[in-house]
């Protein structure tokens, strides 16, 4: 976004604060109240530990786990390890003990470190995928899961009343390296975790001798050295790395975007290198390594670049196979799940009814998953599979949250094992649509810097013809149920309401449409966009792709033109 005149960034700096959400915060690094920087995260973490100590009895033997990943600005000296020893010095000041990760780590070590030392909280200092100028302060609760309602309005609360520091010691980040309470816990949790995820290796033997060739690019991020040790846990030598973005660069100094989500074109670098050392599968993880891209190079010529939905669809298909193999009863099924977030494509649906085991769905965000996987485990059941469809997946569930270390080894042994049957990814994937039906989904989105204009535009298409009453057509395609989760209404449902959880703190409304396509249009949580979502769901045996291509792409012209409305929002088109 262009520069604001002195007097409005002042303002955009000083006279408003970050909210903290489910996401916790998110914003570029800088001074202001309404920025991440020192001032802001030591009243965040004094108002998180007045919430803490008033929620747990326990809490000063229990303390809170701390991690980092690479972000950081060199002309103010801002980063994620400064902001995390900052986060542990406010904690310290009060006695409470902190198991601060002494290096950069994958945000999923910080919810699987709350779980296995049974710490009241985590907090990870990350911006995950976002800009270079910003970071982000994620907090867990003790199950694991991202927190949710009403932990985050609670924490927030508090916050507001804790804005003065409380002591010299809060702003003391060396008080990390001389308080007896901390605790380095990187080398017992790293090795927890790597003998954990074996428990997802199905072909150990198959993938020492397996002749397909991997390159790995950690996006600048922190994944390198947890993806290599990964691959070797499952018997495979270690994945080429993209030398140029192995190493840790808080300037994401070759990539133009750091969201491998962006596909082939920040993808460029893996690309050129595979084609050179003839590597079949390029992986890439996101800066701080919680989700994943995976790209095959194809037979006819370039590349495919898988989206988020197929590769749910290869890793839902994967992970049943192998259940499968091990649990050959069909009444085991009964108690096994798999989720995904109901913007995600209803592939794993079509697997659970044909396959007998369960699905649900969850509101969009990977903290409804987790705390969905530790409610279903309390009653005995077990989750083999969930994903996100913007590329966060979890295999099994060794941690409640999206981890793309674990997704990148699953990815690489499903690959190795259809490559001794003959097969790619793309053909498994058309056998896969083959048996369950074609799953055709379009993901995509606008940015708005204006939060008038969403506003606005949601506004106009809850009153679209007349007050109160949505759309009816979407170019020219009838919509035959519309659900609204921000009001809660449900045309579909007999009393009008929705089955999800109301959400408020966004926007998000989805349409049923007469030719089978499911469409949502919804406010990110993280980022000044407005993401679309568009999928034709057919049934087995409905195999023309090319038409199912055409009544897709009608549906998510007619929801960009005509609800959207770009050109007369000044909205910007992704450009890829």
């Amino acid at each position: 976004s262009p520069p604001l005149p002195p007097s409005a960034e002042l303002r955009s700096r000083l006279c408003s604060r970050m909210g903290f959400g489910t996401a916790g915060l998110r914003a570029a690094m800088g001074a202001g109240f309404n920025r991440i920087n020192d001032l802001t995260v030591i009243q965040t973490t004094q108002g998180l530990f007045s919430y803490l100590s008033g929620f747990f009895s326990d809490f000063s033997s229990r303390g809170l786990v701390i991690g980092f990943d690479t972000r950081g600005q060199e002309e103010s000296g801002c980063s994620s390890e400064r902001l995390a020893k900052l986060t542990a010095a406010v904690m310290l000041s009060r006695n409470v003990p902190v198991h601060l990760f002494s290096s950069f780590v994958p945000t999923p070590y910080v919810p699987y470190a709350v779980k296995k030392l049974g710490a009241a909280a985590g907090v990870m200092i990350t911006a995950s995928h976002n800009p270079k100028e910003d970071n982000g302060y994620k907090v867990y609760w003790c199950n694991g899961a991202q927190i949710a309602s009403p932990h985050d309005k609670e924490i927030l609360r508090c916050i507001e009343e804790q804005l003065e520091p409380w002591s010299a010691s809060c702003w003391d980040q060396e008080l990390v390296e001389r308080s007896p309470l901390t605790r380095d816990p990187l080398s017992h949790i790293n090795r927890c975790y790597m003998d954990e995820l074996s428990s997802l290796c199905f072909h150990r033997d198959s993938n020492r001798h397996s002749p397909l060739k991997f390159v790995h690019s950690s996006f600048h991020g922190v994944g390198h050295a947890f993806v290599q040790e990964a691959f070797q846990v499952f018997g495979f030598a270690p994945p080429i790395p993209v030398p140029e973005q192995k190493d840790p660069d808080p300037n994401f100094s070759s990539i133009r975007c750091p969201n491998p989500e962006e596909g082939e074109s920040v993808l460029e670098l893996s690309l050129q290198l595979a084609q050179k050392e003839d590597a079949r599968i390029v992986l890439a993880t996101d800066p701080d390594a919680d989700r994943l891209a995976v790209a095959e190079k194809s037979d006819r010529c370039g590349w495919k670049v898988f989206s988020g939905n197929e590769l749910a669809a290869l890793l839902g298909w994967w992970m049943f196979f192998n259940w499968k193999q091990n649990h050959p009863d069909p009444a085991d099924r009964d108690g096994v799940y798999m989720l995904a977030t109901t913007v995600s494509s209803k592939i794993l649906q079509a697997f659970a009814r044909i396959e007998g085991f369960h699905f649900e769905e969850t509101l969009p965000g990977f903290k409804w998953i987790g705390n969905r996987i530790h409610e279903l485990s309390k009653s005995g059941h077990s989750v083999i599979f969930a994903f996100e469809e913007s590329i966060g997946f979890l295999c099994g569930s060794l941690v409640p949250e999206k981890d793309g270390v674990s997704a990148a080894v699953v990815v690489a042994e499903m690959a190795a094992y259809l490559h001794e049957k003959n097969l790619s990814l793309s053909q498994q994937l058309d056998n896969i649509y083959q048996t369950y039906g074609y799953h055709l989904s379009k993901t995509s989105y606008v940015t708005c810097h204006d939060p008038s204009t969403i506003k606005r535009i949601f506004s106009r298409i809850r009153n679209f013809d007349g007050e109160s009453s949505y759309p009816k057509t979407c170019n020219g395609v009838q919509i035959v149920h519309v659900r609204d989760v921000t009001t809660g209404y449900d045309s579909s449902q007999p009393d009008h309401r929705s089955v999800l959880p109301v959400s408020r703190s966004g926007h998000m409304i989805t349409f049923t449409l007469q030719n089978g396509v499911v469409a949502t249009l919804r406010t990110s949580g993280t980022e000044p966009k407005i993401k679309y979502y568009t999928e034709f769901c057919a049934a087995p045996g409905k195999s023309e792709p090319s038409q199912l291509e055409e009544e897709l792409a009608k549906v998510t012209t007619g929801l960009l033109d005509e609800f959207l409305e770009p050109e007369r929002n000044n909205l910007i088109r992704r450009f890829v």
